[in-house]
């Protein structure tokens, strides 16, 4: 498994990463002996980094994903969570105020069971620019709240996540240099959407890493599709789907053919997918020992068409 620095840090995450959101039974029920093998087969073949949220599952996922971890030595495993997106009971809170970023970072580490964060991230950025205080509480209150504990050594890194790259820009450009390491960001590197590109040159030259989520487009690129909650206007959801009829017609699964893609891009530290089935990350992995056949990514981007770079909204 490749490994790559990630922005000015002197981590080195696996060029695959195993996104715990399945964990919580997030995309489908799960049995959770069956999430814990797949943690420990990712581990086992290369894959060092993993990232969770108390969000995912409302806490579930990192109580599940701390069982894993129990079992597998500190040194063999990055692990990133994050701050600001809750939930209980159903139903989605979120709060970005410093006290609790602060007590959240502790909290997520007693699930987890480890003592030390390698990468603590502001969770979708965007909501708290809908709350009072926009994304300037994010600047003024919760990053640096973080970057005392970074200073503690309580955490090793600091980082935003958002679905909105412009948030994420606008952050960085009213931060101090070097307070955000990374910056994660999903749907917007895949096959169906390569928005990021238009940002890593000023990713960059901050120095602040890059984290890709979602090379299958949350089910989009896939031959069973999107679940019913997901964002995305039907009329990509049919191009999608018509691509992925095409691949399946041609022996080439799209599920593959979006993972190569994702993949290989030299310029994304590491893109995180997620699962139950430790089948599927044996699979995975061998998905992108290989590059894709650009003929054959040609032809999906033609049968996406208009439908290319369509943004879906977050949710």
């Amino acid at each position: 498994m490749q490994q790559k620095s990630l922005g000015n840090t002197s981590l080195k995450l696996s060029a695959l990463g195993f996104g715990a959101s399945s964990l919580g039974g997030v995309f489908h029920s799960l049995k959770e002996e069956d999430g814990i093998r797949a943690v420990h087969t990712a581990v086992e073949n290369g894959i060092n980094f993993i990232d969770v949220s108390p969000y995912y599952g409302h806490l579930k996922t990192e109580m599940v994903l701390g069982k894993a971890l129990k079992e597998i030595p500190r040194d063999k495993f990055i692990l990133s969570t994050k701050v600001g997106r809750y939930g209980k009971d159903g139903v989605n809170t979120w709060d970005y105020s410093a006290k609790r970023a602060h007590d959240s970072v502790y909290e997520s580490m007693e699930r987890l069971n480890v003592d030390y964060i390698d990468i603590i991230n502001v969770h979708d950025i965007e909501f708290q620019a809908a709350l009072p205080g926009g994304l300037q509480k994010v600047c003024d209150e919760t990053l640096p709240a973080l970057v005392e504990l970074r200073e503690k050594g309580v955490v090793g890194h600091v980082g935003i996540t958002d679905l909105q790259l412009e948030n994420l820009k606008w952050v960085v450009e009213h931060t101090p240099k070097g307070t955000e390491e990374s910056v994660l960001n999903f749907g917007h590197y895949c096959l169906c959407d390569d928005k990021l590109v238009d940002f890593l040159d000023f990713f960059e030259s901050r120095g602040v890493g890059v984290i890709n989520a979602s090379p299958l487009s949350m089910g989009l690129l896939t031959m069973r599709g999107a679940p019913d909650w997901h964002p995305a206007p039907q009329a990509l959801r049919n191009a999608c789907a018509k691509a992925a009829k095409y691949c399946d017609s041609i022996g080439y699964p799209i599920e593959k053919l979006a993972m190569q893609y994702s993949l290989h891009n030299p310029r994304i530290t590491s893109t995180l997918f997620s699962t139950t089935n430790p089948q599927n990350v044996l699979k995975n992995i061998d998905f992108i020992s290989t590059p894709p056949d650009e003929e054959v990514v040609a032809k999906v981007r033609e049968i996406i068409g208009e439908q290319f770079r369509v943004s879906c909204k977050n949710s």
